[in-house]
């Protein structure tokens, strides 16, 4: 949708597409009301408890309440292990910083200029980031504690209250998803993955017929492409099943999303196709019901044979990639051959990765982001203590929730963070103050002003990720002006220095991080696509080492940073979109690809997975010696393709053929030995899912190379 936008010819054309977009991303979806009323529930507890026993640090308490009842039961009890780890970490950290510095200004600005640093480096360097998080933002938001004129033992008391505060929130939160999980009915992933599937069989069946689509599909297709996959990509993200089950079904999702993205754009193409064409579109949209279902059933979907290349459909443009798209679904089960090896309740995690994974110590780009992000929170830290205006401290917390490692995806936080200032604070806030707050007395009446500002940002919040952050930014913004003293606030003071604060904050932001050591997300994006496809090369010349033990833990670690560059690629991406320059239509164009491509490469990752086990001879997965040498040649060949690959989307590359040619060499000879094998008596079903499975990496790594070297060719020398 922002691709279209930048090619709308005129101010009215654009105006008419926001507000399109807009309405698309606030229109109802199902489970969207029901999420809203479970936030704002938990927020109202918060705020009648803070309200009630005049308990400080309403605002941030409450905040944390609205946003833990967005997660499953899983992610919302991780998140709650992840606050109190890093609550009570930061809170032992400042205390014990307080006992030595607090007495001398200098050691003070010391102590605080190095916790700033540490809080951005530790961001960027730490494998868990929401713990590490909410270390630093109990730093933050108890800073201004310490230069106010107050005793020493009410400090202390003040961070006790923080810890405690947002924990009690954490802890409301968690148990209103205990209740809700014992209610509800149906599977939070399963679901939505059916739902998508569904609604693109139903828009093919209107094609398949000669129907024009209906109001109902077009509009259902629309609301699930806004919506897009990252609320499933997060569940699957923060729950604790198997490494193999995350990767599936996250490549699952993906390819779920892609097939939505596609099916949306078809209505403004064609109305409706030739009798001729209809068979295949039925077809189509039958094999979607049986993955479907398959999936439905927690059952594999069986792995349809594809005769040769898939030929565009003249009369129905993208259709050729939506049949694509659809043939790579089943394919990414292969070498899973039942639903069990899959189920979550069989797969569980016993263990979880430690707290604080760490990337090399001294990592550049690690230290420049703790160096970046310390000057633009000390900078706002000196500008409001030489002002003696300790209301606007909300600048330092600008800084830290704004702070990104790219150009464009900071700008994208910022902008979402000025909007949501301008709605919370002089829209919900300052007008509450104005025309209600002066006629109420009571908490009571005051509970029903705060749930209706609550459910406004709440809706906001469960939108795509494009503007769900601006809700957050909204409602953090009323309650600061309302939840803060045990009164009803109606001095616009308050508003008026919240908001000066966010705007010092995203000023001193544009000024460091725009301008020091900048990263344009569309060089972050291709370079972290290159080393996905330099990472799934090495997966693929894997195992190196007779050693089993070892070669099951080089095997995970590159997973875990295929699965990390994947998803890094996709926030990259995003924040192209607010970047300009010389180079924007190169880099929309790359994103545009980029995302095309991201799914395939999820499904050549999950084949590879399979390849894997049959190179390292696990039980059930032993291969004949002439096979095993034919395999790891075949392999040795494809992973010469994707790093040629990824010189080219870097700009050094030149040509795959050579490669491309070997392999379909390879791949003949191996299938030759493959049926000679079963001939001497290897099992049938053995050799046909061993075939199956390496004549599909084979051509998916095929149609990658073709495509991205098409796209860098039609791109010329402008991508660098």
């Amino acid at each position: 949708m922002a691709a279209i936008a930048q090619a709308l010819p005129d101010s009215s054309a654009r105006s008419a597409w926001l507000w399109q977009w807009l309405r698309d991303e606030l229109t109802p979806y199902p489970g969207r009301g029901l999420l809203v009323a479970r936030m704002v529930t938990a927020a109202a507890l918060v705020m009648i408890i803070c309200m009630t026993f005049r308990l400080p640090y309403g605002a941030y308490a409450t905040l944390y309440a609205l946003n833990l009842s967005r997660d499953s039961l899983e992610g919302t009890r991780r998140a709650v292990q992840s606050i109190i780890l890093g609550f009570t970490l930061a809170g032992a950290y400042i205390l014990t910083g307080t006992l030595l510095f607090l007495d001398d200004p200098v050691l003070r600005f010391i102590w605080i200029s190095t916790t700033l640093f540490l809080i951005f480096y530790g961001i960027s360097a730490t494998g868990n980031v929401p713990a590490w998080t909410r270390f630093g933002y109990m730093s933050v938001i108890t800073m201004s504690l310490w230069d106010s004129h107050l005793t020493a033992q009410s400090k202390v008391d003040g961070v006790l209250w923080a810890i405690w505060m947002l924990t009690m929130a954490s802890v409301i939160g968690l148990v209103l998803e205990i209740v809700y999980a014992a209610l509800k009915r149906g599977d939070e992933l399963i679901d939505p993955i059916t739902e998508r599937l569904a609604t693109v069989e139903q828009l093919l069946r209107f094609y398949a017929e000669g129907r024009p689509v209906d109001a109902a599909t077009h509009s259902a297709i629309t609301r699930l492409a806004m919506l897009g996959t990252s609320r499933l990509r997060g569940l699957l993200t923060r729950s604790n099943n198997s490494a193999q089950y995350v990767q599936e079904m996250g490549a699952v999702v993906a390819l779920a999303g892609r097939l939505v993205d596609l099916a949306a754009n078809l209505p403004h193409f064609v109305l409706r196709v030739p009798e001729v064409d209809r068979g295949r579109i039925g077809e189509v949209a039958e094999r979607i019901a049986e993955v479907r279902l398959a999936i439905g059933n927690r059952s594999v979907p069986h792995v349809a044979k594809q005769a040769g290349e898939i030929e565009a459909l003249p009369t129905l443009p993208l259709f050729a990639e939506i049949e694509k798209t659809t043939s790579l679904i089943p394919q990414v089960f292969l070498g899973s051959p039942s639903w069990s090896t899959l189920d979550p309740a069989a797969t569980k995690t016993k263990g979880r990765s430690p707290a604080f994974v760490w990337s090399p110590l001294f990592k550049s780009e690690h230290v420049k982001f703790g160096l970046k992000g310390c000057l633009a929170a000390t900078l706002c830290y000196i500008i409001y203590s030489a002002l003696s205006w300790p209301e606007i401290s909300t600048s330092v917390t600008t800084c830290f929730l704004t702070a990104l490692t790219t150009v464009g995806a900071s700008r994208q936080k910022q902008a979402l963070r000025f909007g949501g200032a301008v709605i919370g604070g002089f829209g919900m806030g300052m007008g509450a103050q104005v025309f209600i707050l002066p006629y109420i007395d009571s908490i009571a009446a005051f509970t029903v002003v705060f749930i209706v500002a609550s459910s406004a940002a709440a809706w906001i919040i469960t939108a795509s990720p494009r503007l769900s952050y601006l809700g957050v930014q909204a409602a953090f913004a009323f309650f600061l002006i309302n939840l803060q003293d045990f009164k009803i606030q109606t001095s616009l003071t308050v508003a008026r220095d919240r908001t000066a604060g966010i705007l010092l904050g995203l000023l001193v932001m544009w000024l460091v991080f725009d301008r020091l050591w900048s990263a344009p997300a569309g060089v972050a994006m291709r370079k972290a696509f290159a080393a996905n496809l330099r990472l799934l090369a090495q997966l693929a010349r894997e195992p190196v080492s007779k050693d089993l033990r070892i070669s099951s833990e080089r095997g995970y670690a590159l997973r875990e940073a295929i699965n990390a560059h994947l998803d890094k690629v996709r926030s990259l991406a995003d924040g192209v979109l607010f970047e300009f320059g010389p180079s924007r239509r190169v880099d929309i164009e790359l994103r545009n690809q980029m995302r095309r491509w991201q799914p395939q490469l999820r499904t050549l990752f999950m084949m590879r997975i399979a390849s894997w086990r049959y190179r390292a001879q696990l039980p059930g997965f032993e291969v004949p010696e002439s096979i095993a040498v034919l395999h790891a040649a075949l392999d040795e060949c494809s992973a010469g393709v994707l790093e040629q690959m990824a010189d080219r989307i870097e700009g050094d590359g030149r040509g795959t053929a050579h490669e491309v040619e070997d392999s379909a060499e390879l791949l003949k000879r191996m299938i030759q030995e493959a049926e000679a094998e079963k001939s001497r008596g290897l099992p049938a079903g053995w050799a046909r899912s061993f075939i199956t499975l390496i004549a599909g990496i084979d051509a998916l790594t095929s149609s990658l190379a073709a495509a991205i070297t098409a796209e860098v060719d039609t791109l010329g020398g402008e991508v660098r």
